[in-house]
C-alpha cells in the first residue's frame, strides 16, 4: 500500500476518532447536566432516533431545498459585487486606500444587526434574507481577490503588454486565471459564513426553510426532533464545506 494511501486511511481514522471523542462529549454533557425527563430528549440516542424519523418525511427534504437554494443566490449576489470590486481595489493602490477603512468598517458590522432594518425597508419574505446572505458572504470574497490580484507576477502583464493584448484579453486570459485561487478560498470562507448567518435569518417570518423548522419544532415542543435538526444543519453544513474544498482542489490541483 503506497505512502499517500496509508496518510489518507490515517487522516480520515483520526477524523472518525474526533467525531466519536465529540459524541461522547455530547453523551457525558447529557448525563452530568440534564438528569431530568427534559434533558433526556436532548439525548443521542433520543436524537438520532428523531433524525431517523425526520429523514424519513418528504417535508423535511423540501426545507432543505428553499435553504440551499437561499444560500446558492445569496453567494452568487456575494460573486457579483465582491469579484468586481476585489479587481478594482487590489488594481488600484489609491482606490485600495479610499476603500479599505470603509470596508474594514462594515465588515465588522454583524449581518444579523441589519436584520430590523432589512425588514422594515424590504417587507417580510426572501428578500430580505438574500440581503443579509450577500452581504455576509460579500467581504470574504473581495478581500481575497483583491489580495490575489496584488500578488499577480507582473512579468504576466508585461508580457500581456508586449503581445499587445486588449484589456479584456487581459482581464480574461491573465488576471482572472491569476487570482481564481484567492477567489476560490473567499468562496470557502463565505460559504460557511453564509451556513451559519442563515439560519437566524430564515426566523424573519417566512414560512420554509431550515431556520423555520427549527422554530416551528420549538413551538411544537419536539426537543429531541429540535435536537435532530441541529444536528442536520450541522452534517449539511459539514458537507457543503466538504464540496467547496473538492471543487478548490479540482480547479487547481
Amino acid at each position: 500500500m503506497s505512502p499517500a494511501v496509508l496518510s489518507g486511511r490515517r487522516h480520515w481514522l483520526l477524523g472518525l476518532a474526533g467525531l466519536l471523542a465529540l459524541l461522547g462529549l455530547w453523551w457525558s454533557g447529557v448525563r452530568l447536566f440534564g438528569g431530568d425527563g427534559l434533558g433526556q430528549l436532548f439525548a443521542p440516542g433520543a436524537t438520532f432516533a428523531s433524525l431517523d424519523e425526520l429523514l424519513g418525511r418528504a417535508e423535511l427534504y423540501e426545507h432543505v431545498l428553499v435553504s440551499l437554494r437561499r444560500v446558492l443566490l445569496g453567494l452568487l449576489l456575494a460573486l457579483a459585487v465582491g469579484v468586481p470590486l476585489g479587481l478594482l481595489v487590489g488594481a488600484s493602490r489609491h482606490l485600495e486606500a479610499a476603500t479599505t477603512p470603509a470596508f474594514q468598517f462594515l465588515r465588522m458590522i454583524s449581518p444579523l444587526s441589519w436584520m430590523p432594518i432589512a425588514v422594515m425597508l424590504m417587507g417580510v419574505g426572501d428578500q430580505p434574507i438574500y440581503f443579509l446572505l450577500a452581504f455576509a458572504a460579500v467581504w470574504p470574497i473581495l478581500l481575497n481577490t483583491a489580495a490575489g490580484v496584488r500578488q499577480l507576477d507582473p512579468r504576466w502583464l508585461q508580457l500581456s503588454r508586449s503581445l499587445s493584448a486588449t484589456p479584456w484579453e487581459t482581464l480574461r486570459k491573465v488576471i482572472l486565471p491569476g487570482v481564481l485561487g484567492h477567489v476560490l478560498t473567499g468562496v470557502r470562507l463565505a460559504i460557511g459564513i453564509l451556513w451559519i448567518v442563515l439560519v437566524p435569518c430564515e426566523m424573519l417570518g417566512v414560512s420554509a426553510g431550515l431556520g423555520y423548522y427549527i422554530l416551528d419544532t420549538r413551538d411544537r415542543l419536539a426537543y429531541s426532533e429540535l435536537m435532530a435538526m441541529v444536528l442536520l444543519i450541522g452534517a449539511l453544513g459539514f458537507a457543503l464545506d466538504a464540496l467547496a474544498r473538492s471543487l478548490y482542489r479540482r480547479r487547481l490541483g
